[in-house]
């Protein structure tokens, strides 16, 4: 099968496209023809092995040569013990190990794995599973007239987050780079800050949610933008600025009666159908900047590093 192989952590110029054995499910898995794969933050930080806990298991190089983990297609094959799901169903979701989506075929257990709905295609159900799951666990709880910042709105997941805080009723501001903002307007930011000209951090006690999809400012900056009781979640950004927030977010939280942490996003079918069944009634939508062809896979990667989108890249494999 044709496939996208990294060989060692680096740069886009690392990928190459090559043949690799066609996978066989074990007992448990299902064997996926993938049709589409959307690249996510987490595959920008896999391929460069940076920051660190991307190289869980695999230190040196990666131990699955092949990246991509938000994938759509069709099932081939079914391994023993597979009821829920037989070959010719339509499926989509995230990999285990966010790894294996980017070639022909890829063998998973299906736990992650939902059916796609029929009024989606497969560019559009792959761009749904990493960034949808995160932007629904971010907004829970989001209250109508709640003031929300959504910094990094502009990338590949900022489009869900937005959509789905004014789904729930909030006013949104949405910050990116200034060249961006007639995009994130058109995705429903109520304004827009261009981060090149004023940090929003600098807007004391304005919002009561601040969802930071690139963090890059210590925990005791970004509670001053929060009012009373508002609540700041990180959920990508610099090594040194989670671990800054793991160790001191809480205390600062309770200092100033506000939540600063680390939002964790666990891969969950359950929050896939949940955030599928918005999209479908029209509550939030994938967006999907552009669509390369396997071939063209190492200059999609090679823009995502650069910041190069608005909202998701996908790349077509069959």
């Amino acid at each position: 099968m044709r496939a996208v192989i990294q060989e060692r952590y680096g740069s886009a110029a690392d990928l190459r496209i090559g043949e690799l054995p066609d996978p066989v499910p074990a007992d448990g898995e299902v064997l996926v023809r993938v049709k589409a794969v959307s690249l996510n933050g987490s595959d920008r930080e896999n391929l460069a092995g940076s920051p660190a806990y991307s190289r869980i298991g695999g230190l040196r190089r990666p131990r699955h040569p092949v990246p991509g983990s938000d994938i759509a297609g069709v099932v081939a094959a079914v391994g023993a013990g597979v009821s829920e799901f037989r070959p010719g169903d339509e499926v989509f979701g995230e990999l285990a190990g966010y790894r294996g989506g980017l070639a022909e075929y890829v063998a998973t257990p299906p736990k992650l794995l939902s059916r796609k709905p029929s009024g989606l295609s497969f560019a559009e159900a792959a761009a749904i599973p990493q960034a949808g799951c995160i932007a629904y666990r971010a907004t829970r709880g989001v209250r109508p007239g709640d003031k929300v910042l959504v910094n990094g709105a502009g990338g590949a997941g900022g489009a869900f987050v937005v959509a789905l805080a004014k789904h729930c009723g909030a006013e949104v501001t949405a910050v990116d780079a200034a060249a961006k903002g007639s995009y994130l307007l058109s995705i429903g930011a109520d304004a827009v800050i261009g981060y090149e000209s004023e940090d929003w951090a600098d807007r004391r006690d304005a919002y009561d949610l601040v969802i930071d999809l690139v963090a890059q400012r210590p925990p005791h900056r970004v509670h001053r933008a929060l009012r009373p009781h508002g609540s700041y979640l990180m959920v990508g950004g610099h090594a040194r600025i989670l671990l800054a927030t793991l160790v001191a977010g809480a205390p600062i939280g309770w200092a100033v009666r506000k939540r600063v942490r680390v939002l964790a996003v666990p891969q969950s079918r359950e929050d896939l159908e949940a955030v599928t069944a918005l999209v479908v009634e029209g509550s939030a939508a994938p967006v999907i900047d552009r669509v390369f062809p396997l071939e063209e896979a190492p200059a999609a990667f090679a823009k995502l590093a650069a910041g190069d989108h608005r909202g998701k890249f996908v790349v077509e494999v069959a």
